[in-house]
């Protein structure tokens, strides 16, 4: 199956010029993003950088700086970190990996960049479906385990918003030559930082976690992420990627946030407070209509299924500058699927009122 990256989400500068609205105009809650802007030390320090000259030079290729800082936050060596231009990135490199190993799992529905990695290798893989109907008993444990070589695993599971045990998933470690866990949006998840198994990879070498901080920070257009996985695998990765895949302002950010600790639990503290009331109350707020129900979940993004085809209601919504994201790019899924992004108050009432115009 081709991936479309249309249908991912966040294609908010296409859509306006569609609509012919201004991006300021449109509610994307297409792209699983916090809505806050950047802590104002943060930005005060990237527009240093660009006043004081860094972005005149190229990048440190050896990351010295920035490994130390995200080290230091996990307490982990730093040469297991390896910073990339977003997880995307890094997932290309973890593909090349699973290539090596045979077969790789993807359970479904999942996220469809892990298959455009693998296709870049021409690497074998199978889609292996999750059950679509779980409880609101978090965590839950990871409740597959394919035959295959190497299994990649999504916490929380995106679209889903299940977040799996740190238990049930170190239980599978044993069973994969590799398993390549994407925590994407763990950070943004309350509690979800004791289900990590970021720390696991000092004893199993057959384990990469990939992290984003593009969402946590709401810098989509600045791109950071990083691996951490056991040394020697990050050597050869660094060995045979581009040679400045990370730009000094998104090195900076990432140094920035991960030193100061204050800054960095400020914002967690604020996206938690954010995902647990929002969450509660979009969920409350789509469980009156009758035609659609809104599935249980533990992060900022909200899967919901419809009696019949949504595709219709996205495209009217879509006309009034609302962006949702259809979800038929997810194996498994079809028409009848849609998923939320959390939004702040205001948009997420906007929404919901939005859509009582268009479903019982």
């Amino acid at each position: 199956m081709k991936i479309d990256f249309d249908t991912h989400g966040g294609n908010i500068e296409k859509e306006a010029r569609k609509l012919g609205l201004s991006t300021e105009k449109i509610i994307d809650a297409s792209a699983s993003i916090v809505p806050f802007k950047l802590p104002q030390k943060l930005k005060n320090y990237l527009i240093n950088s660009i006043n004081n000259g860094s972005i005149k030079s190229y990048p440190d290729r050896s990351y010295f700086e920035v490994k130390n800082s995200i080290a230091k936050w996990h307490d982990i060596d730093p040469s297991m970190i390896l910073p990339g231009n977003g997880a995307s990135e890094l997932f290309t490199w973890a593909a090349r990996d699973a290539k090596l190993n045979g077969i790789s799992s993807l359970p479904c529905p999942g996220f469809g960049d892990y298959q455009r990695a693998l296709n870049c290798w021409n690497a074998s893989y199978i889609h292996n479906p999750l059950p679509l109907s779980w409880t609101n008993n978090n965590p839950q444990s990871f409740p597959i385990k394919p035959k295959t070589d190497v299994l990649w695993i999504t916490n929380p599971h995106n679209p889903t918003g299940q977040l799996w045990s740190r238990s049930s998933i170190e239980q599978l470690l044993t069973n994969y030559k590799l398993i390549i866990c994407d925590e994407a949006f763990i950070s943004l998840t309350p509690g979800g930082e004791n289900q990590s198994i970021i720390d696991l990879t000092k004893k199993y070498k057959n384990l990469v976690v990939i992290r984003s901080l593009t969402k946590f920070l709401g810098i989509a257009g600045l791109r950071i992420g990083y691996a951490v996985a056991n040394a020697d695998r990050l050597l050869k990765w660094k060995s045979i990627r581009d040679p400045w895949p990370v730009n000094t302002l998104a090195i900076n950010a990432t140094n920035m946030i991960m030193k100061d600790s204050e800054m960095h639990k400020k914002r967690l503290n604020k996206i938690h407070r954010w995902v647990k009331e929002e969450g509660k109350w979009l969920h409350k707020s789509l469980s009156k209509f009758c035609t659609i129900k809104p599935l249980p979940t533990t992060t900022n993004f909200q899967l919901i299924k419809s009696d019949s085809s949504i595709l219709n209601l996205i495209e009217n919504l879509k006309k009034r500058g609302i962006l949702l994201r259809e979800c038929r790019s997810f194996i498994t899924l079809d028409e009848n699927w849609i998923r939320i992004s959390l939004q702040k108050r205001k948009q997420n009432i906007q929404i919901i009122n939005t859509l009582k115009d268009y479903i019982n």
